[in-house]
């Protein structure tokens, strides 16, 4: 027992939880083209209640997958250097997360909304796959 007190420890160090594959802005856009394609349904029949009902729950669902693809990336894969290297980074997720919520496509029923989120998730995008390379 003493000797495993004082023998000598090994730092480790990972890129990442689990291997960068994992990680792609790609289901954040899935989710945002889910609402956009709820809206445009939507929009298509405005009498049926019933439908825009059914058509909400989903698009908040849709809307939190969103918000929640894109925590993961800020989270779990961009670290300090990508923050360092794109300083817009942290705002430019705090707005697609803000699009994405009760003050963006969560509430309302525009296509125009569920577009300025997939052009966040795009820039986002854009930025994720520039630090692949490196």
């Amino acid at each position: 027992m003493l000797r495993r007190i004082f023998a000598r420890t090994i730092e480790v160090r990972a890129h990442c939880d689990l291997p960068c594959g994992v990680y792609d802005p790609a289901q954040a856009r899935i989710e945002a083209e889910s609402v956009k394609a709820i809206c445009q349904k939507v929009a298509d029949k405005p009498d049926d209640i019933d439908f825009k009902i059914r058509a909400a729950i989903i698009k908040e669902q849709r809307s939190e997958l969103v918000k929640h693809h894109l925590w993961v990336l800020w989270t779990d894969y961009f670290k300090p250097p990508h923050f360092e290297k794109y300083p817009q980074l942290h705002t430019l997720v705090n707005e697609a997360t803000k699009l994405a919520g009760a003050g963006g496509t969560k509430a309302s029923w525009e296509v125009s909304t569920a577009d300025e989120l997939l052009a966040k998730i795009d820039e986002i995008a854009k930025i994720f796959w520039e630090t692949k390379q490196a």
